[in-house]
């Protein structure tokens, strides 16, 4: 039952491996491993969230294709990427660039979440204070303390 079990994990474990066909893999093992470091930061644009390398779409197909003839052109790393951002903006990288025109994308989460810790705080602070500020009426005064026993 564990062999069994073992079994489904590796081939569920491996199903995003298997996006990459064997006829697009180069023969040249150095280049094959910088096509795949490329391809890992490029989102696939009908995916969205998921790499090259991940995605089976036919759009994922020709961005890893345009990759590796890049690669086998003679272009750096970095080269590959400039010409695929030229070519289908920015958004193909999965982490995008920290640059003065994406600074609001950057600045936006950690400014958002101290605005609502610091409304929390001031919501939380006005709820007991007008709580222990309220006055009691006999008779309200009289169900707490039934309440309280």
């Amino acid at each position: 039952m564990r062999a069994l079990l073992a079994v489904l994990m590796l081939l569920v474990l491996s199903v995003p491996a298997l996006a990459v066909r064997p006829d697009e893999m180069l023969a040249d093992p150095a280049l094959e491993a910088r096509a795949r470091t490329i391809s890992e930061g490029l989102r696939c644009l009908v995916c969205q969230n998921q790499s090259i390398d991940d995605s089976d779409a036919d759009l994922a197909h020709d961005l890893r294709v345009i990759v590796r003839e890049r690669l086998t052109a003679g272009d750096s790393d970095d080269q590959v990427r400039a010409y695929l951002v030229a070519r289908y903006g920015e958004y193909v990288l999965l982490n995008p660039v920290i640059a003065p025109h994406t600074l609001l994308l950057w600045i936006a989460a950690p400014v958002a979440l101290v605005i609502g810790g610091i409304a929390v705080f001031i919501g939380a602070r006005r709820k007991r204070a007008v709580v222990t500020d309220a006055e009691l009426s006999d008779e309200e005064r009289k169900a707490l303390e039934e309440l309280e026993r």
